[in-house]
């Protein structure tokens, strides 16, 4: 079974060997306030090291695109701090996109019609992309080359709701949206693309609860930097999005965040470097390469947080004050309802913690919670679908290549995962995990 994309939106409102074993193996964006960089036109500072380029490098040039969100940061730094260009990449573009939803229609396109070959996404994308899930029913193989960060996403709560001490248990919102659809109301939770990563994170706060997000709430969808604009004008009680916009909206006093996302999952996957098919496999040593940018990019974004943020706040990248961004990117977490905590274990990972390998059983989950919620098959071979999508030996490639042989893991899975309510998923047995939560839409 496969859903169109207006359906599927409406229903949720090295070395030698390294590279010898990889090659074995309309209008660009919709935004009208969109930026774009390339790096053919940044100088890579004098603290980087010499440019070592692999050789035999396919093309020099690839087509970024970036939502304005800090775990895009690893390909910002890539660009403005010279790493892409260190390894041949002479003339990278890193485009804004102006939604998710955006950022599909250009992949589709690729960056020879008009479009871009890769982008900073949400880790579910590739797979319902590679399905045809979102994309009209025509497949659209991606690949997945590195994970851009663990943990820092957030789910806030409207000013409505403060007296209720929401925090990681929502079932105080239980009551609050029965009496407002009793009373003719329409509770709505927003995220950032349906079956994406905030998508199931908003689902499974809201599930743990007992509040069935398919019939007790309506999720609608909103672009990240539409967020705060959205709650101050009362368009939904709650939304999972993201940073800065999180700490934006605390410190705009229109809201408060409930929990940071990695209070319901520590060490979270979030987003991917992803990449088109046809790219990869035309450009297998640029694929490497670009992979080697992005690792020691995210390596330099968890040494230097404060340069990160003065980086992103720049108006050709976020155009947000750096207070916004600055805290929690450090650690610092003002949920605006009276708790600060500081030095956060859920702090946004880029290197630390293994955050930028792209676990295969991490994947699994994600297409599992899509199971769950109907937006794709149950018949779904799902382990097939991960093996075809996550390159993950790129990424070993790419981390042998710079020198990171220690931070190269033993296994393509990080073993069974334990969620805040005391749920289990054990990549080895996917089925059982859906089978013991209560709340699902399973499509047939």
């Amino acid at each position: 079974m496969s859903i169109s994309r207006r359906r599927f939106i409406s229903s949720a409102t090295a070395t030698t060997a390294g590279l010898l074993a990889i090659a074995c193996g309309n209008n660009a964006s919709t935004d009208q306030a969109s930026t774009s960089a390339t790096s053919a036109l940044t100088e890579a500072p004098t603290d980087t090291p010499e440019a070592s380029a692999p050789e035999g490098l396919e093309t020099t040039s690839v087509k970024l695109g970036y939502i304005a969100l800090t775990d895009a940061a690893p390909l910002i730094v890539a660009l403005e701090k010279g790493f892409f260009a260190k390894y041949g990449l002479t003339d990278v573009i890193v485009d804004k996109q102006a939604s998710w939803g955006t950022t599909r229609d250009n992949l589709v396109l690729g960056s020879a019609a008009g479009g871009i070959d890769g982008a900073h996404i949400l880790t579910p994308m590739p797979y319902l992309m590679t399905l045809g899930t979102v994309t009209d029913g025509t497949p659209v193989p991606m690949r997945i080359l590195a994970r851009l960060n663990v943990d820092g996403q957030g789910i806030s709560v409207a000013n409505a709701f403060r007296d209720l001490n929401i925090g990681v248990d929502s079932s105080p919102l239980k009551d609050a949206f029965a009496a407002a659809r009793a009373a003719g109301g329409d509770p709505k939770c927003a995220v950032t693309f349906p079956g994406g990563t905030h998508d199931l994170w908003m689902r499974y706060w809201l599930a743990a609860a007992g509040i069935d997000p398919n019939n007790d709430v309506s999720v609608i969808v909103v672009p990240p930097p539409q967020m705060v604009a959205n709650m101050k004008s009362q368009t939904m009680e709650a939304f999972c999005v993201g940073e800065p916009w999180n700490a934006q909206l605390v410190n705009q006093q229109e809201g408060f965040s409930a929990l940071t996302t990695g209070e319901l999952w520590n060490n979270h996957p979030e987003k991917s470097l992803g990449l088109r098919a046809d790219w990869v496999d035309a450009n297998p040593i640029a694929a490497q390469a670009l992979t080697q940018a992005v690792l020691e990019a995210q390596i330099w974004c968890e040494a230097n947080k404060d340069e990160m943020c003065d980086i992103l706040s720049q108006r050709r990248w976020f155009g947000v004050p750096k207070e916004d961004i600055l805290p929690r990117a450090q650690g610092t977490f003002d949920y605006g309802n009276g708790r600060v905590e500081e030095n956060s274990p859920h702090v946004m990972k880029f290197w630390n913690e293994q955050a930028s390998y792209p676990f295969k059983s991490h994947d699994l989950w994600f297409l599992t919670e899509d199971i769950r919620w109907g937006y794709i098959p149950a018949s779904t071979d799902t382990q097939a679908l991960v093996d075809e999508v996550n390159r993950e030996d790129i990424w070993r490639a790419a981390a042998e290549a710079i020198g990171q042989v220690d931070a190269i893991p033993e296994s393509t899975s990080r073993g069974v995962e334990t969620f805040f309510d005391g749920v289990q998923f054990d990549p080895e047995d996917p089925q059982a995990y859906l089978d013991a939560l209560p709340i699902k839409a399973i499509a047939a």
